[in-house]
């Protein structure tokens, strides 16, 4: 599970810098990197459910990452 943890912070980034960027610059990365495609909105669906997956196992992620 942890591999799956790693994938979700990872598209957790990819949207926190895409929201970033469309924010400050009204610059699209997923949008520049894939144009018209329907992988936009692949990408889009990933970071919707990885956000879902943190907010729903947010505790069991803590458990499996401590260091005790």
């Amino acid at each position: 599970m942890k591999l799956l943890d790693v994938i979700v912070a990872i598209l957790l980034v990819v949207g926190g810098l895409n929201w970033g960027l469309v924010g400050a610059a009204n610059f699209n990365l997923v949008t520049t990197l894939f144009g018209a495609s329907p992988l936009v909105n692949i990408v889009y669906i990933l970071v919707g459910l990885a956000a879902l997956y943190q907010i729903f196992q947010w505790k069991a992620i803590q458990r499996r990452w401590s260091c005790k």
